[in-house]
């Protein structure tokens, strides 16, 4: 930008204007024409400018500078000669390589040997000049022969004698998933594991999410980051592997709890899967932390949307079948565990019906079969709400499980409505009954080894946290085991079974779970939980006769199962649109039961115990919400406050300070509250609430104090200011209130002086010689008056004694009052006496009439002197010369001679007074 000289008045370049001046533009001219030197040469001045107008606008072009080239002057001496060394090495170096490429054959040299044989071809042509041969010239071809010209053939010729040795080509080959980083360095794997997650970072962008999640493996297992973890959880999330999402998660937010990513992929997750009330938690987490986070806005509107439509029953297309899972484990019994009935996926047939089945902890039931990871919608959660679930015509409520309904009771049953399960196991301990509550995984499980008992607590653990998939492997491998240790219990490999066919049915193999489910009835046959699982997944694959089957063999077992009686209602209608009235007799047999495996319980009221953890439960609920809303009523009250909205704020902290009447911090906010409505009484309240919570809360004091000050309590305000600064000398502003403060009450004292009434006494002329009688008579009747006082029995008495030798001056009448007054009643007597003049007029009576008598009773008069109320006060407000008569007095006090105290014990006494 060009300036001329002219355009600028050279007024302007000046310190005053530049300080003043706050256009941003205008000083940049300025800037620009005073580093021209057009005007002279002003160093100060410029920097000056330049600090100006960096705090106008920091992003101006005017202040950026050319760094000049380095040079040997730039440089130190050691920085220099190691740079020359490097060039000499380079130089020498490609001396070096100059010299051995020149050694090599050069294209002369080979011009005289026989190049290789041309493709296709068995001889060599020469590149001698004198064996080349003249070639005939080709003639171009006609555009009509070029038309014929067949190109494959001609190829194909060319390549006939080839033989091709090539690798076939490998399509879609991925890098193990693994590396081995042992060998490695740290900053070697850093970089590694950074390099191998910018691989992936590409697949990601490129949407090859297999291979991304190949190569997050990849760098997690060199070395395991945030980012990495966060990056594979994305990629389970695209390719819809939910469970290993979900794993990733957990991982990123056992480093960092409050990862905002995380949080927000595992509510995802959460969502898909069916866990509404835990993908809330996650995105409530998320708003805290970024309350402007429209991912999260967006993503927590949807998931509420959709718990209250599968809480309210809303109607979907299709129809809907209700598919319930009694227990969460064949061997689990506790009588503290709730087990929760949740939401499942729609399951059905060929557009004939479409069935939402509500599952338990170990069921579930799908469409179709899914494989692991393919998006199937898992909901794991333990303390997620029912699921609503309507047939044609029918009524969501019908089918509501009662929240009182989902109790394992002590007999080793369960209830749900009016639905009562027995344990298939009664000897077993369940994998754990709360979140949180450290589980025994070598806790005995029926006639089991202790290893097989391990991994069977294991994958009770593993599949109450929703990872099926890991249950799965340490179900196979306890049943592996259990085969090759010789084991002759049909009842724990029946679990076993059991167990895994609930692994199977939440990862949607049906079959598979079929299979596991029929070799747990071999081994005990009717028994409850098997069928159940075995008929959900034949009504998932739409085997629809056999899953009916299976209901009313449950069904002979306990009637009770009100899973069973929805199953059979439901399938009835199916089969008998899909075989006519005659779907009877297309049905296979259903077999009888025994009364012996009939059950036929009653419902057992819930024990002492699980109600004593129901009502735990609920306190802990009620103690978290009301957390909730006391956070969020302070924080609107200070967001009122920022606002200067103070009595909408003093709402907030007053309905506060009703569910946490102990909370100091709201006592002291809403006081500040109080102070700027100018109601100091109430803030003073506020503040003696808050120093009897915390005697040493330094913003009570300070608030307390300017309270007292709008109260006109100066005194007290002085003392408050005081107690802020010995606890916080840094505090600026309790020095200035201080120093406004004891000015305000030297100016309350003069004028409290001067408003005191004087005693009016009458002035009567008489003769020189009674005037003198007169004067000696009323001097003799004073000095008796001081006599017969000289021995106060009370406060007031004293501070007119007191006031008496003030006023005429008699030291030796209160020196006598002094010498018969206890030590320890001085503070006492002085509580209302206590000024200024009041000290300066004891302390030189003491050195003056005492000090000499009875030195050890002026010290004790000094110990007890400064213990009296607002003594640190007056002492702040005495005169200089005042100050100096105290310092005589100790001075003096310190070179007596007494056995009661040493120099030291005056002289820390000192530091009270001086």
């Amino acid at each position: 930008m060009k300036v001329q000289s002219d355009q600028i008045p050279v007024e302007h370049l000046e310190y005053d204007y530049i300080d003043k001046c706050k256009d941003a533009k205008y000083l940049e001219k300025i800037l620009i024409l005073l580093r021209s030197g057009k005007e002279g040469i002003y160093p100060h001045l410029i920097d000056f400018c330049e600090s100006r107008l960096e705090t106008l606008n920091p992003r101006s072009r005017a202040l950026r500078k050319e760094i000049p080239v380095a040079t040997s002057s730039h440089l130190s001496a050691d920085e220099w000669s190691h740079i020359e060394d490097e060039l000499r090495i380079w130089q020498d170096e490609t001396r070096v390589m100059e010299t051995c490429l020149k050694r090599q054959l050069t294209f002369e040299d080979v011009v005289d040997q026989n190049m290789p044989p041309v493709r296709a071809s068995n001889y060599s042509v020469p590149l001698s000049g004198n064996s080349a041969r003249k070639q005939k010239r080709i003639q171009p071809r006609d555009y009509r022969e070029w038309d014929k010209f067949d190109a494959e053939k001609e190829c194909q010729k060319i390549d006939g004698d080839v033989i091709k040795n090539d690798r076939p080509a490998i399509i879609n080959a991925h890098p193990t998933t693994k590396v081995d980083p042992s060998s490695l360095a740290t900053e070697v794997r850093n970089l590694l594991a950074e390099r191998e997650k910018d691989k992936g970072n590409e697949a990601f962008r490129a949407n090859d999410y297999e291979e991304a999640v190949v190569y997050y493996s990849r760098s997690l297992s060199i070395m395991p980051t945030v980012a990495a973890y966060n990056n594979r959880a994305q990629a389970g999330i695209k390719l819809k592997q939910w469970h290993s999402a979900m794993n990733d998660c957990h991982s990123v937010l056992e480093l960092e709890p409050c990862n905002v990513k995380a949080l927000l992929r595992r509510a995802a997750v959460h969502n898909e899967m069916g866990n509404f009330e835990m993908a809330v938690e996650d995105l409530t987490a998320v708003l805290k932390q970024e309350p402007q986070n429209v991912l999260a806005i967006q993503l927590l509107s949807e998931t509420t949307k959709k718990m209250t439509d599968v809480r309210q029953g809303k109607a979907r297309k299709g129809r809907k079948i209700i598919i319930r899972e009694e227990e969460d484990f064949e061997e689990a019994k506790s009588e503290h565990t709730d087990c929760p009935v949740e939401p499942s996926q729609l399951v059905g047939g060929d557009g004939r019906s479409a069935a939402a089945a509500e599952r338990g902890d170990m069921g579930n039931a799908q469409k179709r079969p899914y494989g692991k990871g393919d998006g199937a919608p898992h909901n794991e959660s333990s303390n997620s709400h029912h699921g609503h679930w309507r047939g044609k015509g029918g009524s969501s409520d019908k089918y509501k499980v009662p929240q009182d309904g989902k109790e394992k009771v002590a007999n080793g049953t369960v209830k749900r409505g009016s639905t009562v399960l027995a344990q298939a196991d009664s000897k077993e301990t369940p994998a754990g009954t709360n979140v949180g509550e450290p589980v025994n995984l070598d806790a005995p499980c029926g006639a089991l080894p202790l290893p097989l008992a391990h991994l069977k607590n294991e994958g009770n653990l593993l599949f109450k946290n929703g990872q099926f998939g890991d249950a799965l492997e340490k179900y196979s491998q306890a049943i592996r085991g259990y085969r090759d240790a010789g084991l002759d219990s049909p009842d724990d490999l029946c679990i076993l079974y059991s167990n895994r066919a609930a692994c199977y049915l939440k990862d949607g193999n049906s079959q598979d779970c079929i299979q596991d489910c029929t070799r747990a009835l071999e081994l005990q046959p009717f028994s409850l939980k098997p069928l159940l699982r075995r008929a959900m997944a034949y009504e998932s694959l739409e085997r629809y006769r056999q899953a009916y089957v299976d209901y009313k063999t449950v069904l002979q077992i306990d009637v009770s199962v009100q899973a069973a009686h929805d199953s059979v209602n439901r399938i009835t209608r199916l089969l008998i649109e899909q075989d006519g009235a005659d779907w009877r007799e297309k049905l296979p047999d259903i077999p009888l039961v025994p009364l012996s495996a009939q059950q036929h319980r009653r419902e057992v009221p819930p024990s002492a115990e699980v109600l004593k953890a129901r009502a735990e439960k609920a306190a802990k609920d009620a103690e978290r919400k009301e957390e909730v809303r006391f956070a969020d009523l302070k924080q609107d009250g200070n967001e009122f406050v920022k606002k200067g909205q103070y009595q909408d704020a003093l709402g907030k902290y007053s309905d506060c300070l009703k569910m946490k009447p102990e909370e100091c911090a709201i006592y002291t906010n809403r006081a500040l509250c109080y102070l700027k409505l100018e109601r100091f009484t109430e803030a003073k309240e506020d503040c003696d609430a808050a120093l009897k919570l915390e005697p040493s809360n330094k913003k009570a004091f300070y608030r307390r104090a300017m309270a007292n000050k709008g109260l006109k309590d100066y005194l007290t305000c002085s003392t408050d200011l005081q107690e802020v600064l010995r606890q916080d000398p840094t505090v600026q502003e309790a020095e200035k209130e201080l120093e406004e403060v004891t000015i305000l009450l030297k100016q309350s004292l003069v004028h409290e002086s001067q408003a005191k009434s004087r005693k009016i006494i009458p002035i009567t002329e008489v003769d020189g010689d009674q005037e003198t009688s007169t004067v000696a008579n009323s001097d003799s009747c004073f000095r008796e008056e001081l006599s017969n006082k000289s021995q106060p029995n009370n406060a007031y008495e004293f501070g007119q004694a007191l006031n008496n030798a003030c006023s005429s001056g008699d030291m030796a009448s209160c020196a006598d009052m002094l010498a018969s007054t206890a030590p320890e009643m001085l503070p006492q007597f002085l509580s209302t006496q206590l000024n200024g003049q009041t000290i300066s007029f004891i302390v030189k009576v003491l050195d003056s009439h005492l000090l000499e008598k009875d030195p050890n009773l002026v010290y004790k008069h000094l110990s007890h002197l400064h213990t009296a109320d607002r003594f640190s006060v007056v002492l702040m407000l005495l005169e200089k010369d005042e100050r100096r008569h105290v310092s005589q007095l100790f001075e003096h006090l310190s070179s007596a001679e007494s056995t009661e105290f040493t120099k030291t014990d005056v002289q820390n006494l000192a530091n009270k007074y001086i």
